[in-house]
């Protein structure tokens, strides 16, 4: 018998606008389709304005689409009632590329909100008071090698350690779909090593889906079995990482009009290793 795996995300020539945009702008997105099962990790690349951030934002249920058709985990959500719908966003996690963390608020509080899904309101409110589980958030942002600010206030940490601050939060989530925007752009190359590795162990783990945006193309193809290249809001490739070959990453930074090539991101500092998420 042959088993098929659940389909955590699909998209069928789905186009969506900014937030922003009038009925008049044109699409950010422009007939989207492809599907993502339970567990896969897949690595989202392209250039500044491409429409990583707006196809992280439409799979986070954020963004109607126009057209096409969007379900997660077998639902389309703007089909259902607002609180199933609410209940649908519960199992999933977008972490920005600049987490919108309270800056007044202490680092345990922010982290343990990553838990408020789950939480009644006596729950959250009680934890803004005093922590509920202050082990918890150190064991998480240890993760991260941020513990150490465990209890520094959040407006006191550098961009890097926001970011990182955000990706602990995710990691006391109960989601079940990781949608992660650009998590390395204030991190040196080390950092960015161990930030990617804990998001797969984590993903592989719970068996959840990970999807990542990433400027960093290197990254993108040592840690990520798939890949897809987004260019001007649609899908050039979507392949798995063995068959994305340098031309087809030159041709995707390539500006159309002049055929100039768009800067390419910073290469590590090492080579990376190819990641086996077998091996978690």
């Amino acid at each position: 018998m042959t088993f098929v795996a659940l389909r955590t995300i699909e998209l069928r020539g789905v186009s969506v606008r900014h937030h922003a945009a009038t009925g008049s702008a044109p699409h950010a997105l422009r007939e989207i389709s492809f599907s993502v099962s339970a567990g896969e990790q897949v690595a989202v690349i392209g250039s500044s304005g491409a429409g990583k951030t707006t196809l992280l934002h439409l799979l986070s249920a954020a963004l109607r689409p126009d057209a096409g058709e969007l379900k997660l985990f077998g639902n389309d959500p703007w089909q259902l009632a607002n609180t199933d719908r609410h209940a649908l966003r519960a199992r999933l996690f977008l972490a920005p590329q600049t987490p919108p963390l309270p800056p007044r608020q202490r680092v345990v509080t922010t982290v343990l909100a990553g838990r408020m899904p789950q939480w009644s309101l006596w729950q959250a409110v009680r934890s803004l008071i005093k922590p509920v589980d202050p082990e918890a958030a150190y064991q998480a942002l240890a993760r991260f090698n941020l513990q150490d600010k465990l209890y520094a206030r959040v407006d006191r940490l550098s961009g890097g350690e926001r970011q990182r601050c955000g990706m602990a939060r995710l990691l006391l989530s109960n989601a079940e779909l990781f949608l992660v925007d650009e998590p390395l752009s204030a991190l040196d190359p080390t950092l960015s090593r161990q930030t990617l590795t804990t998001l797969l162990q984590e993903a592989a783990t719970r068996n959840a889906t990970l999807i990542c945006s990433l400027h960093h193309v290197e990254f993108a193809r040592a840690f990520f079995p798939r890949i897809i290249g987004l260019r001007e809001g649609s899908v050039a490739f979507d392949l798995q990482r063995e068959e994305v070959t340098d031309a087809m990453v030159e041709a995707l930074y390539q500006n159309e009009h002049d055929g100039v090539i768009s800067p390419a991101p910073e290469p590590a500092l090492e080579p990376p290793l190819v990641i086996d998420p077998r091996s978690f």
